[in-house]
């Protein structure tokens, strides 16, 4: 009787397995090798009251991103995937670890280092199953941004994550006029000394003095985009000295070429301008909302810096292995779906490439605003042709000065206008060295410049030095010589 309960009991287990047998994720596990940008990706643990509480359902970020789709990955495919996650702080970082033989299956670089790995041979072609796919990337990314990728021809090998502009954070009570921050001339200008600060990143602060070598054709219009690009992409050596010049006096004028502290610094009032990206800057707005202070942003009107961050496959990592290019492709797909596009935009405030439905809700539950001083702000360049975002004038706000200077959303989404005077900043190419020269130049202080009493202090200082250490041998060390291993002292 045990044994045929037994057996009844096997056969009952077996039923129940059988079912969920292809969805379990089976016994092999593929590693997929991740590398982002520091604080890129929504890692969870929201608290109760950041619920984004949208009319299509809510959301709310209680696991990380890679943990989500992990588990979502694993149920639908018969193999598991682990995702080894990692972080760089610059291209260059990035890069140099490629550089030094560290190996990775899919990384999210910037537009102009994809256009480096894609000189260099060194990134995989997504697949026709993916560019064709529906209900990730390629049927929610922005018409506007598939439009650019393909004009750069990324399409086969990027796919956007976020975009953005670089202009001015300031906070109107400290400055002199506010129509000095629609210049980048605001960098030179004496009247700021101390008071405004920079990237410290060549191509950020190179691009700014182009703006500022070229303000006068810039602001012709007589620019088409194409001449525009090329304008904004000078790097003959005439133009790298100019900037040199410029650069020079931008580092004599401005409080800091900082990396990370011109957030703390705005909030704080401790400048009152800082040139930074798009993305940073709602970042900075929504502290000093906290701290019931008012911070603006305002894109220059000579141009502004185009910004892509994109996700790719590298060759070396993917190495031919089918089901590693499935897994990364279908991370992305999973990163594209409009819930997960909003919370990484909620979680670090830059701009994500999909423009859904459900995107546009989501701007609706962070700007909309009724009243009389309510403007149209038509984005139907990103959300496509059929979508202006206002239908009533009832749905999103500017202040009295309109489009011209704004908040929040002007720094996530731009209107057409700025985005007419911007253009993607190319890779150096093979005048890289010189630009990193000229860098150098600009970056490391000039020994012709220093004060004369600093060098005799410093002489002084070195000569002590000298003097003990040579005290030091001569009394304590020498005596107590001992020959190295198989040799012998010759006493004279």
């Amino acid at each position: 009787m045990k044994k045929i309960l037994s057996l009844l009991s096997a056969a009952v287990l077996l039923l129940l397995i059988i079912p969920f047998a292809g969805c379990s994720g089976g016994d092999e596990t593929v590693t997929l090798r991740v590398s982002n940008w520091e604080e890129y990706i929504d890692l969870g643990g929201w608290s109760e009251d950041e619920v984004i509480d949208l009319e299509s359902g809510d959301i709310f970020g209680e696991n990380s991103m890679i943990d989500d789709f992990t588990e979502r990955f694993n149920a639908t495919h018969d193999y598991n995937v682990k995702v080894e996650y990692s972080t760089f702080g610059t291209n260059e970082d990035l890069y140099n670890r490629l550089s030094l033989g560290d190996t990775y299956d899919l990384v999210c670089p910037s537009d102009y280092m994809i256009m480096k790995l894609l000189a260099e041979d060194k990134i995989e072609k997504y697949s026709e199953e993916f560019l064709n796919g529906e209900g990730g990337y390629a049927e929610n990314v922005s018409p506007y941004i598939a439009g650019v990728f393909e004009d750069y021809g990324w399409t086969e090998y990027a796919a956007c994550y976020m975009w953005g502009t670089s202009g001015f954070v300031y906070d109107p009570e400290n400055l002199k006029d506010e129509s000095d921050v629609s210049s980048c001339k605001i960098l030179i200008n004496p009247d700021y000394k101390r008071a405004v600060t920079i990237k410290d990143n060549v191509r950020d602060a190179y691009f700014a003095a182009l703006s500022i070598i070229k303000e006068e054709s810039l602001l012709s219009g007589g620019l088409t985009d194409g001449k525009l690009s090329e304008y904004l992409n000078d790097t003959n050596s005439e133009t790298i000295a100019k900037a040199e010049d410029v650069l020079k006096q931008i580092k004599e004028n401005v409080y800091s070429f900082e990396t990370d502290s011109g957030k703390s610094d705005m909030v704080t009032g401790k400048v009152a301008a800082n040139y930074q990206w798009s993305g940073d800057a709602v970042y900075i707005m929504d502290e000093a909302d906290a701290e019931d202070s008012e911070l603006w942003y305002s894109v220059p009107n000579e141009c502004s810096n185009l910004w892509f961050d994109g996700w790719v496959m590298l060759k070396d990592g993917i190495d031919g292995s089918e089901k590693k290019k499935e897994a990364a492709e279908a991370f992305v797909d999973f990163l594209s779906e409009s819930e997960n596009a909003i919370r990484n935009m909620y979680y670090i405030g830059y701009t994500s490439s999909i423009a859904t439905d459900t995107v546009f809700e989501y701007m609706e539950w962070n700007y909309g605003a009724e009243g009389e001083d309510t403007l149209d702000y038509d984005l139907s360049y990103f959300f496509g042709g059929d979508c202006a975002v206002t239908a009533d004038k009832e749905n999103f706000v500017l202040d009295e000065n309109g489009i011209n200077r704004g908040r929040q959303l002007f720094a996530q989404y731009p209107p057409s206008n700025v985005i007419g005077r911007s253009v993607v900043m190319l890779d150096f190419g093979d005048k890289l060295s010189e630009i990193n020269q000229m860098w150098i130049n600009v970056r490391c202080p000039d020994l012709k410049d220093v004060d004369p009493a600093l060098w005799w202090t410093l002489g002084a200082l070195a000569l002590a030095v000298g003097a003990g250490i040579c005290l030091y041998v001569f009394r304590y060390r020498l005596p107590s010589y001992r020959p190295k291993k198989g040799f012998e002292r010759v006493e004279k």
